[in-house]
């Protein structure tokens, strides 16, 4: 036991002794946090949108208006005056507006006479965000106009209520999860993965090889440290991405330990993963190259930010076996649903025999030689 702990006590010294490090294996995940969470999450303001008044009748003002509350309030476009429709469609077209609004002829007439009357809508679907939020403001717009103004005393059209479980989520709090997974991964590569291979290529190693420490105290050391940095890095970046996102479930002392455990299952997993991949390699620059594939084949299939469902089935196979799905699956369901041990243990089972089990085979391929 003491020569292992030698092994971590050196490997925790190295860790300790550069703060840059440190700092970098954080930086990048809240980076992601602040950047994506408001990037995807926010909602679109300040869209032009034209509008062709072709009726000028009573109906039409009633468009305007609803127009002008849009402007006014959620703020999602603004309305910019056009008297040729060709023109309203080439600005579309060149960006100088977002979309633009046809009001024809004969519109209020056909209102009033239930003869189908139709407003058109010119969009830009090159950009589908922009263009799905002004269409789906347009069909608000258009709902409340069919309204009658006298309901009629009997519901004659099905009606859904609809029950939301939790409070309003927002992308930053969604992406989250995935944002502490991320780090504790980046954690390993860098301060397990990418350091391990370096000793290995300047010589370090060698001096392992005179003294009596076995092969199961060096894995059993590099992989011990290797998880305690990951369980830091987990930590701090459960605790301060829970400040930035507004998440309040860190105050709760049973969530606090069901994260540290979520936290120290995720790093054994981890740790044993990189261990494994990286047991044989010598050459420093594999594990740079491996890590934007590593990240982009276990991180995004993970339903970190789309859902699994929408996946095909091949990719949906992998997903079984990626511990970032089960991680990041457990962190949500701590810090987004306070869905307590009962939602995470099988998260913790996976992620604790899957890095026990990859030790396991990582072990007998370590070469205690030159």
């Amino acid at each position: 036991m003491n020569r292992m702990f030698a092994i971590i006590e050196r490997e925790m010294r190295k860790f300790f002794r550069s703060p840059t490090l440190m700092i970098m294996s954080l930086m990048m995940p809240l980076l992601q946090l602040v950047i994506m969470g408001n990037a995807f999450g926010g909602k679109i303001t300040g869209t032009r949108v034209a509008v062709v008044d072709y009726d000028k009748g009573p109906q039409a003002v009633k468009v305007r208006e609803a127009f002008d509350a849009i402007a006014v309030n959620i703020k999602t476009f603004t309305t910019v005056e056009y008297s040729d429709e060709v023109k309203a469609r080439e600005d579309v077209r060149t960006g100088k507006v977002d979309a633009a609004v046809i009001i024809p002829a004969q519109y209020s007439r056909r209102v009033y006479a239930q003869d189908a009357p139709r407003i058109g809508l010119v969009v830009d679907n090159s950009d589908q965000f922009t263009s799905s939020t002004i269409e789906s403001e347009m069909q608000l717009v258009v709902n409340a106009l069919s309204t009658p103004v006298i309901q009629p005393r009997l519901a004659t059209s099905i009606a859904l209520r609809i029950v939301e479980l939790y409070p309003y989520v927002d992308y930053m709090k969604f992406l989250l999860p995935a944002t502490i997974a991320l780090a504790m991964y980046i954690s390993v590569m860098i301060g397990g993965g990418m350091l391990y291979i370096d000793d290995k290529a300047r010589g370090v190693h060698e001096g392992y090889l005179v003294t009596p420490i076995t092969k199961l105290e060096l894995v059993f050391g590099m992989n011990i440290a290797g998880a305690i940095k990951a369980t830091l890095s987990g930590i701090s970046l459960t605790v301060i991405g829970s400040l930035m996102a507004g998440v309040g479930v860190i105050f709760h002392p049973v969530a606090l330990l069901e994260l540290f455990c979520l936290i120290l299952a995720t790093s054994i997993a981890f740790n044993g993963m990189m261990f494994l991949l990286m047991v044989r390699v010598d050459d420093p620059l594999v594990p740079r190259a491996m890590f934007g594939v590593l990240n982009t084949l276990l991180f995004y299939p993970s339903g970190a930010m789309y859902p699994t469902s929408a996946f095909p089935p091949w990719l949906r196979a992998l997903t079984v076996i990626d511990p970032f799905t089960y991680s990041i699956h457990g962190f949500k369901s701590i810090l987004l649903k306070d869905g307590g041990f009962t939602a995470i243990r099988g998260d913790l089972l996976f992620l604790s025999v899957f890095g026990i089990a990859t030790l396991l085979v990582a072990t007998p391929l370590f070469k205690r030689t030159l």
